[in-house]
């Protein structure tokens, strides 16, 4: 007789709960999305004033410029009694000022110049100021007539070009500024429009949804609610009927057939005692005693594989031990057992569950994966257990490797070895391997590892809860 199942709590409590941090949600978006806008505001307003001292940087380059086409004017004019070098003092502290309100533009520019304008400006100051150096370099040497021609003849006419790039960046800016704060002006006013209808139609839209969703829910809830324990309730019954089924078919295997054998063999030694040595009988009796002991030998390891009484006397890794010694003649697979284990006492209520998902992973691996090798690795620590089957062949396809709620029907079919083939059979069994894993409130995995193959992972909590699990469905 099973035990009773505590109710389930009714979601309706978490989905009115759901529904009062949304609506806080949206409220809080709401509260947020004014503060953007008129963070927004501000931004524009400050953006305004760099806009502004960009402008005024830009007029102090223009002026800059503008004293040095006059300091040019006054190095061409014949009346002047001074020489040329004497204007290298004003040059330089113009080149100053005018690297220093480049630099300023540069900081507070709101569009930043083209790398081809960043280019231009850079190419015609650097030309610009090479002619200057190399005008005042002839001056020092006596040639000012030639240093003269040359200002004519380059140097205004690279101030000319400084002075009409800078004047274009000016219009553009104050065409950019007068466009820019109108554009952005009409964005916000439309933003804030249509995030207020937004909140206004999602609010409404979450209040129906969310008392149409709780009104639904509770009856699906209630149903599957219903349905979940009809069928956990079931498959703790069949797993519990086949483990009872295969105890009892293992123990008259091993005590009647057994015993029978046994007896066989003990009457042919007799009997071929009493026949004289050398005679044709008594090698025929020592043949057939032979074979007796030889079919003694497989009822004994069918009496294991079905139910390992091993597992109650000496443990679950003792049986593991003993089983993958067995599964290379069994099953022709190869295996590699690794063992990193701590003295931990496993209960056999626990340890009969793992030893049948290590069963059907292995005649998983035997009959679909392709593989000739696999590796089976048991980690016991005193608060959990975990065991891996890993293979190098095809894999396991994808629909197969859904960890979705198992199907009862699953469970019947799992057993040792598993009947069948193909992918129907193999997922059946990966069901029934996560049916028994639930059963010690375990989890099983069905992974794919980097180089190719199948990894199967079971990881089952040694607490009091998950022998108690699996207690209730042995005595189910």
């Amino acid at each position: 007789m099973t035990a009773s199942r505590a109710p389930r709590r009714s979601p309706t409590t978490a989905l009115l709960l759901g529904l009062i941090i949304t609506l806080a949600t949206v409220v809080a978006y709401s509260w947020y999305i004014s503060g953007q806008i008129s963070g927004l505001r501000r931004l524009q307003t400050e953006l305004t004033d760099r806009n502004r001292r960009d402008s005024l940087q830009l007029l102090r380059i223009q002026n800059d410029l503008n004293q040095l086409g006059l300091a040019m004017r006054d190095m061409l004019d014949g009346d002047e009694p001074y020489p040329l070098t004497a204007w290298s003092t004003q040059f330089e502290r113009i080149r100053t000022d005018l690297d220093e309100a480049l630099k300023r533009q540069g900081e507070v520019a709101l569009a930043r110049q083209t790398p081809e304008q960043r280019q231009y400006l850079a190419s015609q100051l650097a030309q610009f100021w090479d002619a200057a150096n190399r005008i005042f370099d002839l001056a020092r040497t006596g040639q000012e007539d030639e240093a003269r021609a040359q200002i004519r003849l380059s140097l205004q006419e690279r101030q000319a070009a400084l002075s009409t790039a800078v004047a274009r960046l000016l219009v553009q800016n104050n065409a950019s500024e007068e466009q820019t704060a109108q554009q952005v002006q009409d964005i916000y006013d439309r933003v804030q429009r249509q995030v207020y209808w937004f909140l206004a139609a999602t609010l409404a839209a979450i209040v129906a949804t969310s008392l149409y969703l709780i009104h639904s829910s509770r009856r699906l809830f209630a149903q599957l609610a219903s349905l979940s324990d009809e069928r956990r309730e079931l498959a703790r019954m069949l797993i519990a009927t086949r483990e009872s089924t295969l105890r009892e078919i293992a123990r008259e295997l091993h005590d009647e057939f057994g015993q029978i054998l046994t007896a066989i063999g003990s009457l042919l030694g007799r009997a071929g005692k009493q026949v004289p040595e050398g005679s044709a009988l008594r090698a025929d009796l020592r043949e057939i005693r032979e074979v007796a002991q030889t079919a003694l030998d497989n009822v004994r390891g069918l009496s294991q594989t079905l139910h390992p009484s091993i597992l109650e006397e000496l443990g679950l890794e003792s049986t593991v031990d003993w089983y993958l010694s067995t599964v290379e003649k069994q099953l022709g697979i190869a295996v590699t057992y690794e063992r990193d284990s701590v003295a931990a006492p496993i209960d056999a209520t626990i340890g009969i569950h793992v030893y049948r998902v290590l069963q059907e992973a292995l005649n998983n691996v035997a009959k679909h994966s392709g593989a000739n090798r696999a590796t089976v690795r048991l980690r016991v620590q005193p608060g959990a257990l975990e065991l891996e089957v890993e293979d190098d062949g095809r894999g396991v396809p994808a629909n197969l490797t859904d960890s979705g709620p198992p199907s009862p029907g699953g469970v019947g079919v799992e057993g040792p070895p598993s009947r069948g083939s193909g992918a129907t059979s193999r997922g059946l069994g990966l069901v029934a391997m996560r049916e028994r894993a639930e059963l010690v409130n375990g989890t099983l995995e069905i992974l794919t590892p980097p180089a190719g193959g199948t990894l199967v992972r079971l990881k089952v909590p040694l607490t009091a809860e998950a022998k108690a699990a699996a207690l209730h469905t042995s005595i189910a």
